[in-house]
């Protein structure tokens, strides 16, 4: 099948509400354009660099979703241009985020990442981190950030109860902290083997890749 049939299948499984974040890390612009013409406009991409050359010489209604981990020292590139930074899991990425933003008169949206899997592997905050930055009187002054809602990776596992625990988990935070934040609107959770699940325990945005466009090349 085609990227544009896979695209039409997927996206025929998503609720309404759902948004499709297109993961083409690894892609080349060829099949990104493919999936362009087929009427998606929001890609996720998880090395800056890539996200940069790629925000270069594509179209300009694409919006870019920074999915992957975040150096400090990378956030430069992306400020110009980014869409939403899924993967924020420290203060100091935060307050970087906002330095550079402020350089180029945005306001950046964020997603604050949590770890809710049993793999160590995975980065993120727990809630006492969270509750941290949230309630800080620093985070009161960043005014180039937006918190727009936060991000979750389920363990990588075939255990479907497992990955609705921790999903659900997730979903609990999020509504604790709308009480705090009742702007909150995003809550990033599922990718291409978990995503009916996570729709089904409240995500409102998925990452898929492979269902979309293949297995990736990381030769």
């Amino acid at each position: 099948m085609s990227i544009a049939e896979n695209l039409k299948k997927v996206t025929a499984m998503l609720p309404e509400a759902v948004t499709l974040v297109a993961v083409s890390k690894t892609k080349p612009n060829s099949d990104l354009l493919e999936a362009y013409g087929a009427g998606q406009r929001v890609f996720g991409e998880n090395k800056v660099q890539e996200m940069t050359q790629k925000w270069e010489t594509l179209p300009k209604d694409i919006q870019w979703h920074m999915i992957g981990h975040v150096q400090r020292n990378k956030v430069k590139y992306m400020a110009p241009y980014v869409h939403l930074v899924h993967g924020v899991d420290s203060f100091r990425l935060l307050k970087e985020i906002n330095k550079q933003a402020q350089k180029h008169d945005r306001v950046i949206p964020c997603l604050l990442q949590m770890h809710i899997a049993e793999e160590e592997t995975k980065f993120g905050l727990d809630k006492n981190e969270l509750e941290e930055i949230i309630f800080s009187e620093e985070f009161q002054t960043l005014k180039n950030i937006r918190i727009d809602g936060l991000m979750g990776m389920a363990t990588f596992t075939d255990n479907v109860n497992q990955i609705r625990k921790e999903f659900q988990s997730l979903q609990r935070i999020f509504h604790a902290l709308k009480k705090t934040l009742p702007e909150l609107s995003i809550l990033s959770m599922g990718m291409s083997g978990d995503y009916q699940i996570a729709i089904e325990e409240g995500s409102t945005m998925v990452r898929i890749g492979s269902s979309i466009f293949g297995a990736r090349n990381y030769s």
